[in-house]
């Protein structure tokens, strides 16, 4: 009898994970990551049954090669604390043949995954033929059309309009603007630092450049998705009933 088995993870750098590094181990291969120069060897790693990477059709086609794809997700976040990858671990039916598991799950991860636009890198490992499972990696930017990273989040500036203040970011406030909405800077009045639009803030100083926004912006609706507690329940779902 199967036995349901899926653990959830996501990669991060903020606690000293790699994607790169984080691939090669699950694929038993040896990869260089460009962003800190290190060589991840896991070529005398055992237990390798089968491993495959699966593209979205915008994506670029030279990212089938996993060392290129997580050195890509690697080059795109600036951060130190970025999150990397999502990963998920899940158990094989034992019951099943090699051929069968396989199919099992790249029916699985085509499904749930790739056709939602992620890129999916994927091995089967089972070291004493009683344990098969497989580790599951996801990119967590989402892509465009033409196979570019989108922003995990978009500055959204906090504007003002007759007393009423409202989120808009940029490619919203180009048509807000014609309705009368202003983007709000900090000028001094008297000692203090105020907020105020500049069609109140005549003579005044301004203190910076920079207009009034929210403080995290407003995150990628796909990212939001893909972060869900839902989107989750959606994912173990599928595998509960797939496998």
């Amino acid at each position: 009898m199967a036995i349901y088995h899926l653990e959830a993870k996501v990669i991060s750098r903020g606690v000293g994970r790699s994607a790169v590094a984080a691939s090669a181990y699950m694929s038993c291969s040896k990869i260089f990551n460009d962003y800190d120069g290190v060589q991840h060897d896991y070529t005398r790693k055992h237990g390798l049954v089968y491993e495959q990477v699966l593209l979205p059709p915008q994506a670029p086609p030279e990212w089938k090669d996993r060392s290129v794809l997580w050195n890509a997700v690697e080059e795109a976040e600036k951060s130190k604390d970025s999150r990397l990858a999502r990963e998920f671990v899940v158990a094989l039916p034992v019951e099943l043949s090699k051929e069968q598991n396989i199919s099992l799950l790249t029916e699985y991860v085509k499904d749930s995954f790739v056709a939602d636009g992620m890129c999916a890198d994927f091995c089967i490992h089972d070291t004493d033929g009683h344990n098969p499972h497989a580790h599951i990696m996801l990119t967590v930017r989402p892509l465009d059309k033409n196979g570019k990273w989108q922003n995990k989040t978009e500055k959204e500036y906090l504007c003002i309009k007759d007393g009423a203040e409202q989120g808009f970011t940029s490619a919203e406030f180009k048509t807000a603007q014609t309705d009368g909405w202003e983007k709000q800077y900090q000028y001094f009045v008297g000692k203090k630092k105020v907020y105020m639009p500049p069609s109140q803030a005549e003579g005044l100083e301004r203190v910076s450049k920079y207009p009034k926004s929210t403080r995290y912006g407003r995150q990628n609706p796909i990212t939001e998705r893909w972060n869900s507690e839902e989107q989750l329940q959606i994912w173990r779902k599928n595998w509960a009933d797939i496998s």
